[in-house]
């Protein structure tokens, strides 16, 4: 039994049926943004959907658009990548840049628990 939150559990189940990821892009830079859970730290928005990830393209991330990222690239490259910046990672954020922000390892785990 996982121990994610409700919010971790919705975001994990919706990417493991679609195999993707979405993060905020323009040309080869992404978004990451000050951690609100966390003291000094970077947290770069991971969304279940193309559509909640575009809807955060407005004001300061008009330039980004919602891009996928397929789930073996996401745990090949991105979670070591984050995990060796030290940038934590946000799921699933509502309009108002809200939602559980947690460690790139811990989503991986929860990801790899569901498709066992």
């Amino acid at each position: 039994m996982s121990n994610a939150s409700p919010e971790q559990q919705a975001f994990v189940d919706a990417v493991v049926e679609t195999r993707k990821i979405w993060v905020l892009s323009a040309d080869s830079e992404y978004v990451v943004c000050d951690s609100v859970e966390f003291e000094n730290t970077d947290v770069m928005p991971l969304f279940s959907s193309q559509d909640a990830a575009q809807a955060l393209c407005v004001e300061d991330w008009a330039d980004y658009k919602a891009v996928s990222v397929v789930l073996d690239e996401f745990f090949e490259q991105w979670i070591p990548s984050l995990d060796e910046d030290n940038v934590m990672v946000g799921l699933d954020w509502n309009d108002a840049l809200e939602g559980p922000e947690c460690d790139p390892f811990t989503l991986a785990k929860l990801l790899a628990d569901k498709e066992a």
